[in-house]
């Protein structure tokens, strides 16, 4: 039997995200680098032409009007960890990524919302001058969660 609470899975999405280009590329490397389920906050999903995988049709795909909604449907167990260029940011090369977590990036314009920084479990940035495109900065995110590191 399945212990639902030592699998590890983790999902990864975009409030507010600005270009569909971005959608597209993001949802393809979470295809590749081992995503359980892919997510919108906001603008809604349409056909993107770079999700050349179609990972919206080989993983599940949630769209949520709003964060609330996105909170309160988080997986049971899940950590909600918020990619933001603030102070207040854990440094990706030392974090400890949860077992179960839910990955969740802003657009590059306004980044993530003030509610999803104050409702993150964790917050993390990584090395960059600059902000960075919002699927650069998640296929980052993943591919470093894909390297043997300790889990919290």
């Amino acid at each position: 039997m399945n212990d639902n609470f030592t699998n590890e899975f983790f999902g990864i999405g975009i409030q507010n995200g600005k270009t569909p280009e971005n959608l597209g590329v993001l949802w393809r490397t979470a295809q590749n680098l081992g995503a359980s389920f892919i997510f919108t906050i906001g603008n809604r999903y349409a056909k993107q032409a770079c999700d050349t995988h179609n990972a919206v049709k080989a993983m599940p795909y949630f769209h949520y009007n709003t964060f609330e909604d996105f909170f309160n449907n988080l997986p049971k167990g899940a950590r909600l960890v918020g990619v933001e260029l603030t102070d207040k940011a854990e440094p990706l090369e030392t974090f400890h990524h949860p077992r179960r977590c839910v990955y969740l990036l802003g657009a590059e314009d306004h980044g993530l919302s003030k509610q999803a920084i104050e409702k993150s479990h964790f917050l993390v940035k990584f090395k960059s001058q600059l902000s960075l495109n919002v699927s650069v900065a998640g296929s980052i995110v993943m591919y470093d969660r894909g390297i043997n590191k300790p889990r919290s």
